[in-house]
């Protein structure tokens, strides 16, 4: 497994810039009484209503009405704004939002993400083009986000999402329940990459009696994969000369293909890995997963902890962090094509890279109810209020990294309180790719592009899990890939990559 080791791992998860005029209260209060100004809103009108669609983990909260008021307060003071909050469970984001898209449903704002086929969504006409709403309602999002970052949504020049304050860096990070550590004895002190995982499944395999692994070959291959979530062209060790190659046809994909397919048999893997809508956070809850594979990130195991309900700890599976296109992209907000409202939308988003009230109401809900301040562990610590944990909180949804500019957010216990520091000192890091900013417009190739993608979603998932035997079924999805114009699509890539690199000496 050496060999597909030294590749740079594909970030699902993650930039941090750390600006210190987003704490300029005079100019924020300016700045926001000019677009009060500009929505030309009083008390005497309605509120402009808007549709805020996201993805979480947790279930929908029972509080969600709750903080929905008391974000639809604050905003009324704001923006004379009423948003709907519209969280959607993690395994159904990509088919649900797909269908709202095309259905033409009100919505006004949604997490978008190269995870979530961004580029083909922007090429369909679903998304609004944003340069001249940035430009307009935008000041703080272009005061507070890297111009190099902002621009990696860029696609044929014009910006079609605004990339959230968070982890722009990553590398894929193992998590293990420490309960069952602890319960078996297990050793950990020598897992450096995926395949050391193996010994310790087994034994949670063998004594508790449910395939303990949730994961699949795609978080271990280690490329810049140019932003496709397809994988259609990527470029290895975020460098190979900018050479963009087929993902599907290296041989250390096909090696992790045939661990998983290993993995599978041995009972490791779930037998309905290629088809569970459910995440390995809720199967954890359940007792019913031990590890599982993420984006990694300081502060990680205490987030997974939270959305498992249950303590776990990390361990790095790549030797670096490294920062793409599509890290950047990971979590962006985009303003949908039938948005009626799209100003206020994109003052709403502005207000998230500056408003500290907003994003705390929005990402730990009410204070004194969701969480109480712990000033003994420093000015900006919370922690849950007596009597309330991750199990029976109303609102526990923790994706802070959705909302603007999460590190002017409050940091929760058990987290050190320089979390924001420690993930400025992470990205700054990185590796960054050769390719970094390139972003690939699949319009003129649409037709192949389209073809190609039903392909992998036909193959990739069973393959991946080890649902199916690649000796078999890989040669098959290699051939098919062919006839549906892979090798188009790659040449595509190359030509808009050249042009990239030649503009951007």
């Amino acid at each position: 497994m050496k060999s597909w080791k030294s590749f740079a791992c594909l970030s699902l998860t993650l930039l941090l810039i750390v600006l210190s005029a987003c704490s300029n209260g005079n100019k924020e209060e300016e700045s926001h009484g000019s677009q009060e100004t500009q929505s030309g809103s009083s008390s005497q009108e309605p509120a402009t209503e808007l549709n805020m669609a996201y993805y979480i983990f947790t279930g929908t909260p029972k509080d969600l009405d709750l903080v929905q008021d008391a974000v639809n307060e604050h905003l009324k003071e704001k923006l004379n704004v009423k948003l709907k909050l519209i969280p959607i469970a993690f395994g159904e984001y990509e088919q649900k939002m797909n269908l709202m898209l095309t259905s033409n449903e009100k919505l006004d704002l949604v997490v978008s993400s190269s995870h979530f086929g961004f580029d083909s969504k922007v090429a369909k006409g679903q998304f609004q083009p944003l340069d001249e709403l940035i430009e307009k309602y935008g000041q703080h999002i272009t005061e507070v986000v890297d111009p190099d970052v902002l621009d990696a949504s860029k696609v044929n020049g014009e910006r079609y999402g605004v990339p959230t304050m968070r982890d722009q860096a990553s590398w894929l990070t193992g998590l293990l329940r420490t309960d069952l550590i602890e319960k078996y004895s297990l050793d950990t002190s020598n897992i450096k990459q995926l395949a050391d995982l193996e010994p310790l499944l087994k034994t949670v395999k063998d004594n508790e009696g449910y395939a303990p692994f949730i994961g699949s070959a795609r978080g271990a291959l280690m490329f810049d994969a140019l932003g496709d979530v397809n994988f259609i062209g990527v470029l290895p060790n975020y460098d190979n000369d900018l050479k963009v190659v087929n993902a599907y046809d290296l041989p250390e994909y096909e090696a992790v293909l045939k661990m998983m397919r290993k993995w599978y048999q041995d009972g490791l893997i779930p037998k309905d890995a290629a088809t569970s809508k459910d995440t390995a956070q809720d199967l954890a809850k359940a007792n019913r997963a031990f590890a599982w594979t993420w984006p990694g990130k300081p502060g990680i195991a205490q987030q997974e902890s939270l959305k498992a309900s249950r303590e776990v700890v990390s361990f790095p599976l790549n030797e670096y962090p490294a920062i793409t296109t599509a890290s950047a992209q990971s979590v962006m907000w985009s303003i949908p094509q039938q948005s009626e409202h799209p100003d206020k939308a994109m003052q709403v988003l502005d207000l998230l890279y500056t408003d500290k009230e907003l994003i705390d109401l929005l990402n730990w809900g009410i204070e004194g109810k969701h969480y109480v301040k712990a000033t003994d562990l420093g000015d900006n610590m919370i922690r849950f209020p007596d009597g309330v944990d991750a199990t029976n909180s109303g609102y526990n949804i923790n994706v802070g990294y959705f909302w603007g500019n999460q590190f002017i957010s409050y940091v929760f216990e058990g987290d050190d309180p320089k979390l924001w520091e420690e993930m400025d000192n992470f990205n700054k890091s990185a590796l960054k790719s050769k390719a970094l900013g390139f972003v690939f417009d699949v319009t003129p190739v649409t037709t192949e592009y389209a073809a190609v993608s039903s392909v992998v979603g036909q193959y990739r998932n069973a393959l991946e899990v080890g649902a199916v035997d690649p000796e078999v079924v890989l040669p098959e999805f290699r051939s098919r890939l062919k006839e549906a114009g892979v090798d188009k699509i790659i040449a595509e890539k190359q030509k808009q990559l050249d042009a990239w690199a030649q503009a951007n000496k």
